[in-house]
């Protein structure tokens, strides 16, 4: 997730299926994606394994149920809009906000409409583990992160606290908000969410403390638990100008997004995918069973249709 929000995240064994970092694949889209007549989508698949928990029901359910092929195509969020806009994919499924995008596709141009909620609301902040907190409560407040910043130094920190970030394609506005809020920290990439959760449970395997950028939802608050700490409230419009930012970020409600020739005939596939809406609880146990639990993204999404009928029923046409 790194482009700018104004309203609003792996394992080894994910490399598989997207890589980490989510490179630029557009190119590799299907052919098929938003020709019309045919009974193939194409669904865009971001490198957190929340979005991937989407892709992998919604994929199981288009195939056994309404009896399309899937094609999945890995592409960083800002390419994806770009892709999507081109047809070459016919849906995101999980947008954290991208108002320039919005601003070009949706509002100008048109070629990309909103295809509703996704029933998760996400939230980014900075986070260090429950452990710590419970020993220094005050940490928890942003302006005494100086105080502990000896503490969460790192080699690759240097003289500084280390923030942990994840992929720099990730929406972050933690590098200003270090300088705005005269921070004594260094922002430090772990590459990848897949890399940022080694580096997590490494650190709560040895109770040793750390300052994190994390998101919710994401199924490693019951592995590691988490605490936020406060950044100074936010505020509509206070994240307009990214060199200025120094508030919180918002919680947002997750979005989907359809190419605007798919939406209008992409039959039973778009009418599915704009009813598509699920929980936090379904995404977070989809994600564990595919991140924790080791299983395929078929087999999670399997395992969980099989025990929800009540909740996917509804979106089918």
């Amino acid at each position: 997730m790194r482009n700018r929000i104004t309203t609003g995240a792996a394992l080894g064994a994910l490399l598989l299926l997207t890589g980490c970092g989510a490179a630029d694949m557009t190119k590799q889209a299907s052919p098929f994606a938003n020709a019309q007549s045919a009974r193939t989508v194409t669904l865009s698949v971001q490198s957190w394994v929340g979005a991937q928990a989407n892709v992998a029901v919604a994929q199981y359910l288009l195939e056994h149920e309404l009896g399309y092929r899937v094609d999945t195509v890995q592409v960083d969020e800002v390419p994806a809009w770009d892709a999507l806009s081109q047809g070459r994919v016919d849906a995101i499924l999980e947008d954290w906000g991208h108002p320039d995008q919005e601003q070009r596709y949706v509002q100008d141009k048109k070629t990309i409409v909103n295809g509703g909620d996704l029933g998760v609301t996400g939230h980014i902040g900075w986070y260090v583990p429950t452990y710590f907190a419970e020993q220094h409560p005050d940490v928890t407040d942003w302006k005494n992160l100086n105080k502990y910043a000896e503490q969460l130094r790192t080699p690759e920190s240097g003289s500084k606290g280390q923030l942990l970030d994840g992929s720099p394609s990730y929406v972050t506005n933690d590098k200003a908000l270090v300088n705005n809020l005269n921070l004594d920290y260094k922002v430090v990439f772990a590459g990848s969410e897949a890399a940022q959760i080694t580096q997590i449970k490494q650190f709560a395997k040895e109770k040793k403390p750390f300052l994190t950028y994390w998101y919710a939802p994401q199924w490693l608050f019951e592995k590691v638990p988490m605490t936020e700490v406060k950044l100074p409230a936010y505020k509509e419009g206070c994240d307009a100008d990214p060199a200025k930012v120094a508030c919180a970020y918002p919680h947002t409600p997750l979005q989907k997004y359809l190419n605007s020739g798919f939406a209008r005939d992409g039959g039973d596939a778009a009418a599915f995918l704009k009813k598509f809406r699920w929980t936090t609880e379904d995404q977070n146990e989809v994600s564990l069973m595919i991140a924790d639990q080791k299983l395929s993204p078929e087999e999670a999404a399997k395992k969980w249709v099989d025990s929800h009928e009540s909740t996917w029923r509804s979106w089918l046409p």
